[in-house]
């Protein structure tokens, strides 16, 4: 499957957006995770200043109680005057004792979470809080959907001496963090979502901006043409990157202007060079004719002679079919350099056409339009020259052929008209077909070879086209389309 590939516009805009929500989620996901981990120590902080707290109360009460404190007194002391359940509701804390093998010596509720208070501590509990360095162990869990922070720390005499076990199970509500935390996201989310508009407005004009001289640029490559003149890229407000390609283009357009100049003038010198041998070499050719009949008629004239006059008839004869040769040769030379004036007449072209082809006697010449009138601008005496030398063309193409056939045709094509000529003759050589229109070139042994380079030359004034499709030994088709 072929690559997708975005232009620079698309690009910059896609990216822009990109960045925006990139961030957006970015700074959701840290909000969230710098919410739990504050949570996390916002519980941990308040269940160890609860913790302190209610071990400073034990303590006191141990300090201010009448019975001797060992582990086996605990409830009694902590039931006198209900100083348990009198801390329990002073701290908003559910508080259990036990004894330092882990069983359950006292509680402050005793309906308070059923299914989460044993009457004997895990054995690994006992283990953690033993190792501990500070002699307290802290465990999480979660109930029912809820998370609890579980507490358990030694609960020491005047000596420092262990007496029992303290276990403190934290509720940690989180319902007004999690509202907090849902209202901030929302406000998040209303921010980035007007944020994420303002940039695809903003990435979208700015996209625009930054690739609207690239445009500039590229649209003016691909109208660069050799054959004309190219217009320079003048941009104003444009970055330094963008003046040094334009600069750069508009020193290549000086360059290929030059080059342009240069190899238009090479080859106009070259093609008037050809062209001047080819004259030169068709006037020679009658020329030496001439010149050997008068040189034998300058040694053998005699007045005396009875057949004087013949003589001079046939010398004159001679010099007469020679001239016209040259003449013939000076004409289709002077046909061609002309350029045709454009007269802008409005013919019926199937009607031309046709007036065209009664010149020719061939009787396997046929001609068909599909209307008999299909108007269009040309010069009559143009238009007549062009479908003369193309069946002209295709009647040289049918010597020694049997059964030879050409046919005119004229079609309306919308805007255009076309007449295509076609024959079954020769055909033309795959190596040939490049040279077709060039001025000097002809497969015939005699002739300018002008005849096609002029047909084009008169087509292309009246800004149409003149194409061919040929098979050797098969036949061609010369097309000539003009807008009407």
């Amino acid at each position: 499957m072929k690559q997708l590939k975005l232009s620079l516009r698309n690009r910059i805009f896609i990216s822009m957006i990109l960045l925006v929500l990139g961030a957006s989620i970015l700074i959701a996901g840290v909000t969230v995770f710098q919410y739990k981990h504050e949570s996390e120590e916002y519980h941990r902080e308040r269940l160890e200043r609860k913790e302190q707290a209610i071990r400073e109360n034990i303590k006191f009460v141990l300090g201010n109680t009448t019975h001797i404190v060992t582990t086996e007194n605990m409830p009694v002391i902590l039931k006198e005057r209900d100083k348990i359940y009198e801390m329990s509701q002073v701290h908003d804390m559910h508080l259990n004792i036990y004894n330092l093998n882990g069983k359950l010596l006292i509680k402050s509720n005793e309906s308070f979470f059923r299914d989460t208070t044993n009457v004997q501590i895990n054995s690994y509990i006992l283990q953690e809080l033993k190792k501990s360095r500070d002699k307290r162990f802290l465990r999480r869990s979660e109930v029912n959907g809820q998370k609890f922070q579980s507490s358990y720390s030694y609960i020491t005499d005047n000596q420092f001496k262990p007496l029992a076990i303290l276990y403190l199970p934290y509720l940690q509500d989180d319902k007004m963090l999690r509202k907090d935390l849902n209202d901030f996201l929302m406000k998040l989310g209303e921010v980035y979502l007007f944020m994420l508009v303002l940039a695809i407005l903003l990435s979208y004009f700015l996209s625009k901006y930054i690739t609207k001289s690239l445009k500039i640029v590229s649209e003016k490559i691909i109208e660069t043409r050799l054959d004309k003149r190219n217009q320079k890229i003048q941009i104003d407000n444009a970055s330094e990157e963008i003046y040094t390609l334009v600069a750069a283009y508009n020193s290549m357009i000086d360059e290929l202007e030059e080059s342009a100049v240069k190899l238009a003038t090479g080859e106009r010198e070259q093609a008037w060079r050809e062209m001047a041998k080819q004259v030169a070499h068709e006037i020679k050719n009658p020329l030496t004719p001439m010149r050997l009949s008068v040189q034998s008629f300058q040694r053998n004239f005699d007045p005396q002679d009875p057949n004087i006059h013949k003589k001079v008839v046939e010398y004159t004869n001679t010099l007469i079919q020679q001239i016209d040769t040259m003449s013939a040769i000076a004409s289709a030379f002077s046909n061609f350099a002309k350029m045709p004036a454009q007269q802008n007449e409005i013919l019926n072209v199937p009607k031309i056409v046709k007036l065209a082809l009664d010149i020719f006697n061939e009787n396997y010449i046929s001609f068909t339009s599909e209307k008999d009138e299909i108007l269009a601008k040309f010069d009559r005496t143009q238009l007549i020259r062009v479908v003369t030398n193309l069946v002209k063309n295709a009647t040289q193409a049918l010597q020694d052929i049997e059964n030879p056939r050409i046919l005119v045709n004229v079609e309306d094509e919308g805007d255009m008209v076309s007449i295509s000529v076609s024959d079954n003759g020769i055909g033309i050589s795959a190596e040939n077909t490049d040279k077709v229109f060039e001025p000097k070139f002809t497969t015939k042994s005699s002739g300018m070879g002008l005849g096609l380079a002029m047909v084009k030359n008169l087509v292309e004034t009246y800004n149409g086209t003149i194409t061919f499709a040929s098979k050797r030994n098969k036949g061609t088709i010369f097309t000539v389309r003009f807008p009407k």
